[in-house]
């Protein structure tokens, strides 16, 4: 049985042809007014990775993980976020809260994004995370590694102790483990050679065994029965 339809519902589904073409212009539009509305002011920068917005209200940046104030590099993914969005209006974006109830989102100044900005600073690590951005983030990321930026460089990133030649202990966080993941090696330990002091992540070099046990570290397993010499 074919399908007939009077006048009047011709005209309805004229109009409702009309419409679908009025619906996606109009998203468009409101996806553009996402970024020029006023937005949010940022009256301070607490870290690398946390603005206090005008109403009181601190938020995260997603994907993104800067070094404690006292780390290396904390003090300077600090000053790079101050001078992006210090005392300027801001919108969130895909915003959520954390595990901890801390409020998270992608912060656009006009249409750049901060979060972006930070990571190709070099100064902030990349966090696991997903939203619309998670791709670009994650090369940029990679891309400051890649070419050495910020924490990724010397002052953070060591393979050799360069203020200190003669401390040779390498203080080393295991990043998958949450329970006696602070370890120490020194020359002569199974590994030694390929352990990396990242010094964003609160790693370090020691002078002696008993000044890595004060800093809360233990000695690893791979160094058996070993005693640290310590260079002459």
């Amino acid at each position: 049985m074919g399908l007939k339809l009077g006048k009047k519902g011709w005209l309805k589904w004229l109009g409702f042809l009309l419409l679908i073409p009025s619906l996606v212009v109009n998203y468009f539009l409101y996806q553009q007014n996402q970024f020029l509305r006023p937005g949010i002011k940022v009256i301070e920068v607490l870290d690398g990775d946390t603005l206090l917005l005008e109403n009181k209200v601190r938020v995260r940046l997603r994907h993104v993980d800067a070094p404690e104030l006292d780390y290396c590099g904390g003090q300077e993914a600090k000053d790079e976020l101050i001078k992006l969005v210090k005392d300027k209006k801001v919108v969130l974006q895909e915003q959520i809260i954390d595990q901890q109830g801390r409020p998270m989102a992608l912060v656009y100044l006009d249409h750049l994004l901060v979060n972006q900005q930070m990571m190709k600073s070099g100064w902030v690590r990349y966090h696991s995370d997903k939203t619309d951005q998670t791709k670009v983030l994650k090369a940029e990321a990679d891309k400051a590694k890649q070419e050495q930026k910020g924490i990724f460089s010397s002052q953070c990133y060591q393979k050799e102790n360069l203020a200190k030649p003669g401390c040779l202990i390498k203080g080393n966080i295991d990043k998958n483990k949450y329970t006696d993941n602070k370890k120490y090696y020194f020359p002569g330990c199974a590994q030694y050679q390929f352990t990396i002091v990242e010094k964003d992540l609160g790693e370090d070099w020691f002078c002696s065994e008993d000044e890595a046990v004060a800093a809360g570290f233990v000695k690893s397993k791979t160094c058996y029965d070993k005693v640290y010499q310590p260079a002459k």
